[in-house]
């Protein structure tokens, strides 16, 4: 639907964050994207205005997963890298934006907890063991978080 005249476009704001959800066993949730098929992802999302990342994080896995942060440990990374917005998807965005500032968050969760997938978001999830998630996701900036959850395993379980 167009903006009637005289409203102006709601665009995302180029600010987001990543939260790669993990067991202690380092399982990884994957979730695939319903608007590029073979397109394999943590959880992600952008800011909304006048929202803090951590409230983005927890909105975010609500909205794509189901998972209530209150009932397990979220925690900020304190990561954090800027990509550039593929072409097809830079008309979400401002005239002129290009470039994308995500923050990398990390959810532990005691195992395989219930998933339900937000189906205009994506089509289907899995959990995957951290290695094949780093083989699997398409975005560099999904394989550094998990490199860094990989390396960092002993104090982030």
């Amino acid at each position: 639907m167009m903006p009637d005249e005289g409203q102006s476009k709601s665009y995302k704001i180029p600010i987001s964050v990543l939260v790669v959800v993990y067991t202690g066993d380092l399982e990884i949730l994957l979730l695939e994207r319903a608007d590029r098929e073979g397109f394999w992802q943590s959880v992600t999302g952008s800011c909304e205005l006048n929202e803090t990342l951590f409230e983005t994080a927890a909105r975010e896995l609500m909205e794509e997963t189901g998972i209530n942060v209150d009932e397990h440990h979220l925690v900020d990374w304190n990561r954090s890298n800027e990509f550039e917005i593929f072409n097809h998807w830079r008309g979400r965005y401002a005239p002129g934006v290009t470039h994308n500032m995500e923050h990398a968050f990390g959810l532990f969760v005691p195992g395989r907890v219930s998933i339900k997938i937000s189906p205009q978001e994506h089509v289907k999830f899995e959990w995957v063991r951290i290695e094949e998630a780093i083989d699997r996701v398409f975005s560099w900036t999904n394989v550094d978080a998990l490199r860094f959850l990989l390396k960092n395993r002993s104090s982030l379980c």
